[in-house]
């Protein structure tokens, strides 16, 4: 029977496969037996498509068995390689060991912006100030930690997700010349992300050391709301250069925003300044200023505190649009994109980015 079999396989490598090689050389040949002088075989192929087109091969490999001596009847099947499902992505989950600290290869600058609540335009200005400080001339990415609730895929009008071709790395996603990733493109937008803080942890570990982010000049980090796992791991673990804190003037607001100054400041990050947001609110129609959320208390607390005032921005509704639609308001050739270009270089001659 042994000798049966080697006198198959000889016969069958000599029938050429017309991208070189044969069916032995190639190692397409399975389960070949012999009973009696019945041959049966396999010719595995490399894929679905290519079997396709292997009918004839099949045929003249089994005339070429039954023409070995003893042999009287040959039988051949064809079948295609089994491919392997793609990996899968896995996301949260308890954070890895890792020696070092959490800070992604190629990227010079951390710089994180936060708030001591939600409602108050941090995403918003996280969003334009990337998208400023690319219109500025600088390679920026984005990093969305605000994991519960996140935003900057709808701020950017990012419809795609992030690939994975070893279930290991993320490519991120790119919009207006900014590298964004978010656990919202993730998801499905109405999908709600229900970890508790360990996950939490591991998603933003995935998200700073797994990421593609590539040479960047500045990675903006945008936190979430309050003072949490989120804030403590990435300012115990990254070398962040500093924190902006954003606060609407009003008291509720800043009772908040005092108490992000604090972390930071327990946490030993440094708080470059502050930006009042929804500062004051002009009517389109005549023209008056009303200053909705109070008048001004930002800029008295950063007085106080000795703390650079960054910025005032008003309420704008082509902002709000601007980040319904997915198309920043910085984008654009209006006085709210000029207020964040100065911001932007501001942060740039001061030597932070």
């Amino acid at each position: 029977m042994t000798q049966t079999k080697d006198a198959i396989r000889d016969a069958l490598a000599r029938l050429e496969l017309p991208d070189g090689g044969n069916l032995i050389s190639r190692d397409m040949i399975r389960a070949l037996t012999v009973e009696g002088g019945a041959v049966r075989f396999v010719i595995e192929a490399p894929s679905a498509e290519i079997a396709k087109h292997m009918e004839p091969l099949r045929l003249a490999a089994e005339a070429a068995a039954a023409q070995v001596a003893g042999v009287t009847s040959a039988s051949a099947v064809l079948t295609a390689e089994a491919k392997s499902p793609p990996p899968q992505l896995k996301m949260g989950g308890h954070p890895k060991p890792q020696e070092g600290a959490m800070n992604p290869k190629g990227v010079k600058t951390i710089l994180a912006i936060g708030s001591g609540k939600g409602g108050v335009g941090k995403s918003t200005v996280s969003s334009n100030l990337a998208v400023a400080l690319v219109r500025a001339g600088k390679k920026v990415g984005l990093l969305d930690a605000d994991i519960h609730g996140p935003s900057q895929p709808r701020m950017f009008g990012l419809t795609g997700k992030p690939a994975s071709p070893d279930g290991k790395t993320i490519i991120p996603l790119k919009a207006h010349g900014v590298t964004v990733m978010s656990i919202g493109s993730m998801l499905a937008e109405d999908k709600a992300v229900v970890w508790r803080g360990p996950m939490l942890m591991g998603a933003l570990q995935q998200m700073l050391m797994q990421v593609e982010w590539g040479d960047l000049d500045v990675l903006i980090v945008d936190l979430p709301p309050g003072t949490g796992d989120v804030q403590l791991s990435l300012c115990q673990k990254s070398d962040v250069a500093g924190a902006i804190v954003v606060s609407t003037p009003q008291d509720v607001a800043l009772l908040d925003a005092r108490k992000a100054l604090d972390a930071f400041a327990t946490l030993k990050t440094p708080v470059l300044g502050l930006i009042e947001n929804m500062a004051v609110f002009t009517c389109p129609h005549c023209g008056k200023d009303s200053h909705i959320f109070g008048h001004g208390g930002v800029a008295d607390e950063a007085q106080k505190l000795g703390i650079p005032l960054l910025a005032q921005l008003p309420i704008d509704l082509d902002t709000r649009l601007g980040g319904d639609s997915g198309v920043p308001i910085a984008t654009s050739g209006s006085a709210m994109a000029q207020s964040y270009a100065t911001l932007a270089d501001r942060l740039i001659q001061g030597g932070v980015v």
